[in-house]
């Protein structure tokens, strides 16, 4: 991790605006106490503050989700940083494109840009330190030699603890919308998509594949939050760990064709997922990515368990029509 308030990074790609990073996000559940139940049982310190669930990592030090109380499963917003000089490009493209900044939501302090996007979903953006990483994140895959036990005990098995938020995918209406929404206003850069049905966007100063991700749907709405891993192992173990809570709804272990991560899902009471992940493919702020449209058969994954029939479902939408 490394901290960057408003000065010109290495891993700076010259030349070009955009924000370096996806800060945190803020969901509203209808139980916070069976959210911090399934979150502190992923894996993650779940803290009650501020009227809320804040969401933190194996070190502790970063906010990356916040989980309120409300009606029904919503996502409030999502918070992107940036360095001072992005901040103002953005800031100078919203004017132009004629897009109305607003006033943060009742009862949080910030001077970011706060404003709707392509699905009139609420978006900010403001002056923060760098998360994403500046390489690709570490990934161990140890092999015992001859003579040796390669697995330890189970009876000895550690709990895992994912070590920051990788990136989110959410629902759209439209997602050459949000390619379009996201490139221009944001400076997100497109890595892969599958037609108009799926995209994964990149950050231009260094980022993983996808920090920010749009499935199509009939409505806007979270499908999952992944978090990131260091091991085949941790993903396997972190999906044993959630089962033994009761967790046992979602789907992996696989991996995936674009962004090469291994995964698996676990559903959330309320229909949306948290991904472990691990060995995800890693963008360089000088690497000109080869964006491509790749078939349906390789916009999911390489190899796993089937697709459960639900598993690109907008629980949002249905919990909100019902």
């Amino acid at each position: 991790m490394t901290a960057n308030l408003g000065f010109v990074h290495a891993a700076r790609r010259a030349g070009e605006f955009g924000v370096h990073s996806v800060d945190h996000f803020a969901l509203a559940v209808p139980d916070g106490a069976e959210a911090r139940r399934f979150y502190s049982s992923f894996g993650l310190d779940a803290r009650e503050e501020g009227g809320g669930i804040g969401l933190y990592a194996a070190d502790g030090a970063h906010r990356w989700g916040m989980i309120t109380e409300g009606e029904r499963k919503r996502l409030q917003y999502r918070s992107f940083a940036a360095w001072e000089e992005d901040f103002r490009a953005i800031r100078d493209r919203l004017q132009g494109l004629q897009i109305r900044r607003l006033d943060p939501p009742k009862g949080i302090e910030s001077q970011g840009l706060w404003f709707r996007d392509h699905d009139d979903e609420l978006v900010e953006v403001f002056i923060g330190e760098k998360t994403s990483l500046d390489a690709k994140s570490p990934f161990e895959c140890p092999v015992a030699p001859a003579g040796v036990r390669g697995a330890q005990g189970r009876s000895g098995a550690s709990k895992v603890h994912p070590r920051r938020l990788a990136h989110l995918l959410q629902f759209t209406r439209d997602v050459p919308g949000a390619i379009a929404f996201y490139s221009q206003v944001l400076g997100l850069r497109l890595s892969d998509r599958s037609g108009d049905g799926i995209a994964f966007l990149h950050g231009i100063h260094g980022s993983d594949h996808h920090m920010q991700a749009f499935a199509k749907s009939s409505g806007p709405g979270l499908h999952h939050c992944s978090w990131d891993v260091g091991s085949i192992g941790a993903v396997g173990l972190g999906a044993m760990q959630m089962a033994d809570k009761g967790y046992s709804e979602g789907w992996g272990l696989g991996r995936h064709v674009l962004g090469s991560n291994y995964f698996h899902y676990v559903r959330d009471p309320w229909g949306s997922y948290s991904e472990y992940s691990s060995d995800i493919d890693y963008i360089p702020a000088d690497c000109a990515w080869p964006a491509a449209d790749h078939p349906p058969e390789d916009a999911i994954y390489l190899w796993g368990p089937q697709l459960p029939a639900d598993f690109i479902v907008n629980h949002e939408i249905e919990n909100h029509e019902a």
